[in-house]
């Protein structure tokens, strides 16, 4: 077989994973599961939890080896995918189904009326999270050099998952017919437990910031 039908671009490869990641988070995200339990308190989090780490992670990487504007370029072809996905959801459900599929005509209008709830709700929360990383990494790096990767990364990281988190709360399960305050206490016992275990998985993930910027400077040698 001829090896350069096996070849692919980092760089490519690299986007291609990003641009999964999203998907995966939009079309499967509505889904949660429970984590762990204290006391009568249990912790749940969304599928979305495996992927939305990664995102930030190859954000970095690549802001450390291309600069930030090739990072922001790749956030934009990101929102643009979301908003197709949204776009998506809600022409397709909209459309009546044939009677083969009359049946399953309610449970995927479910699924997929939520993801458009969930996309939308990203989209608003990803834009701010996605540069505000590139923004606060970038801005770091100016200050520190290219000392310290770890520190960037993680406070980079930190910063901006907590806006993706309160941001897309908010408008993913904020309840219109409910009070402020159950609305706020609800929201709250979300939105902390969850932006904490964002940050405990960046740190584990710090290694691969390395390995990745290693990975990927080697193919631009």
């Amino acid at each position: 077989m001829n090896q350069s039908f096996l070849k692919v671009n980092r760089f490519d490869l690299l986007v291609s994973v990003y641009i999964f990641c999203i998907s995966v988070a939009e079309l499967m995200g509505a889904k949660t599961f429970p984590l762990f339990t204290i006391g009568g308190f249990t912790l749940n989090a969304s599928v979305a939890i495996f992927v939305i780490p990664i995102l930030f992670t190859i954000n970095d990487v690549i802001v450390e080896v291309h600069g930030k504007e090739r990072a922001r370029s790749v956030i934009r072809s990101g929102l643009f995918v979301i908003f197709l996905l949204f776009l998506a959801s809600l022409i397709f459900i909209s459309l009546p189904p044939s009677g083969r599929f009359a049946g399953a005509e309610g449970a995927y209008d479910t699924i997929f009326g939520k993801s458009a709830r969930i996309a939308l709700s990203s989209l608003v929360a990803f834009a701010i999270a996605e540069f505000t990383d590139v923004f606060v990494f970038a801005w770091i790096r100016e200050k520190l050099g290219s000392r310290a990767l770890w520190f960037r990364n993680n406070v980079s990281n930190f910063v901006a998952q907590f806006f993706d988190t309160i941001i897309f709360m908010t408008l993913a399960f904020y309840i219109l017919d409910k009070p402020l305050a159950d609305n706020a206490i609800f929201l709250a016992g979300l939105i902390l437990p969850y932006w904490f275990l964002k940050c405990f998985m960046s740190v584990i993930e710090t290694p691969f910031v390395y390995w990745g910027v290693k990975w990927l400077k080697n193919s631009e040698v």
